[in-house]
């Protein structure tokens, strides 16, 4: 189903039960697998600011890092995989890992990635909009995988993550572009699309709602970010828990990535889960994957944050109220490009207090006046650009088509 606000146009979708999900073999290869051939299926984009700089020896040991992580990729790509292309962009001070796909001169999508994930969690939109002569570019965000991890905390706010964003454009000579985000990286697309509007042409967002409050200083009795979900959730919760220093990296240990991500990918990030503590690592043997991962999907994230660890995933977190307060020069400004938003009924993020008459009874629209569709997803959970993936790259298709 597709609920909307008024003026906004309606679908129906057929529901997850009659989208059949294809399954693929992989045949990972050290240190990385292979993305799954059977990546003709879905789509996404985000975007993201700001800079940082090394010294020339950090910065060739950096990029011996990132490229031993991506080498591992290209070894191992065979058949439709290989239509993904890899390179490292000097773009805002960092050098950036950025996975490519379809015509150079065709329309170009960024696609903008979340927490805790990779460029790769838009593997199967790549491919099916390359296949529709889209040119798809799909970095690693700052901290994450083969792109740079400043070590400031304070290098982390979506100033920093949009200017890479833009800077990552202009260094691929592309002037303005579709864009597709899913949580952090919807985050940071919404905050990219209020900055910097004239670099976006559509924007389509899923699982993370454009929450000015939690997003803005507004008012002065505005609350931070981090106080909203203390009342909300407690200070169990993760968001406030990240908070501190040395917690979050002792739950999040790089030897134990692939307990975690197995276990935070196959959470469906229900209500039910919200405030639970993260188990140390250990045995995920009882963590059943779901239909739409397999066991080199899993490889492919895991043997990314063995090597990076999760410290500077972590450090957007910490950036939550910095952001509140730096974005507060745009306090009453709106999202002014053509928007559609898509996001699954068992999604946390659905289930935020408020959240819903906000979507439904045209808080969302009112503060992004050119939203066109706002589709919730039945039976869909967060990692829907991966559980979804079919649908939810005919979704965006459709969309972007019309530009």
């Amino acid at each position: 189903c597709v609920f909307t606000p008024e003026a906004v146009h309606v679908h129906v979708r057929p529901s997850g039960a009659e989208q059949q999900q294809h399954r693929h073999k992989y045949h990972p290869a050290a240190p990385l697998p292979k993305p799954t051939a059977n990546t003709t299926q879905h789509t996404h984009t985000h975007t993201h600011t700001h800079t940082h700089t090394h010294s020339s020896s950090l910065r060739e040991r950096e990029r011996e890092r990132m490229a031993g992580a991506v080498n591992g990729v290209e070894a191992a790509q065979g058949g439709a995989a290989a239509a993904i292309r890899h390179r490292t962009v000097e773009a805002n001070g960092i050098a950036m890992h950025v996975a490519e796909s379809g015509p150079e001169d065709g329309p170009a999508v960024l696609f903008l990635h979340g927490f805790p994930e990779l460029w790769y969690s838009w593997r199967h939109q790549m491919a099916h909009l390359a296949a529709r002569g889209y040119r798809c570019v799909a970095p690693d965000l700052r901290g994450y995988g083969g792109t740079e991890a400043p070590a400031d905390v304070a290098s982390y706010t979506a100033f920093h993550v949009v200017g890479d964003a833009v800077a990552l454009l202009d260094a691929l000579g592309i002037g303005k572009v579709f864009v597709v985000g899913h949580d952090w990286g919807a985050i940071i697309a919404w905050y990219l699309c209020l900055f910097r509007p004239d670099r976006v042409t559509a924007l389509v967002n899923t699982s993370v709602a454009f929450m000015r409050h939690v997003f803005i200083r507004a008012g002065a009795a505005a609350v931070k970010t981090t106080d909203y979900f203390n009342q909300a959730y407690g200070p169990t919760y993760y968001i406030c828990r990240f908070q501190e220093p040395g917690v979050a990296e002792k739950e999040f240990a790089p030897a134990h990535a692939r307990h975690l991500m197995t276990r935070i990918l196959s959470d469906r990030f229900s209500e039910r889960a919200a405030g639970k503590e993260p188990k140390d690592g250990g045995d995920d043997a009882d963590v059943a994957l779901p239909p739409w991962l397999t066991e080199a999907d899993i490889d492919y994230f895991a043997a990314a944050f063995e090597k990076t660890g999760f410290t500077g995933a972590i450090n957007y977190y910490r950036n939550m109220d910095r952001n509140w307060e730096l974005a507060a020069p745009w306090a009453d400004a709106k999202v002014t490009v053509p928007t559609k938003f898509i996001v699954g009924d068992g999604d946390l993020t659905y289930h935020y207090a408020g959240i819903q008459d906000y979507l439904h009874k045209g808080g969302l629209k009112a503060d992004v006046p050119l939203l066109e569709e706002l589709v919730v997803v039945p039976g869909a959970g967060h990692f829907i650009q991966q559980e979804r993936a079919q649908e939810v790259s005919d979704h965006i298709h459709d969309f972007i088509a019309k530009f």
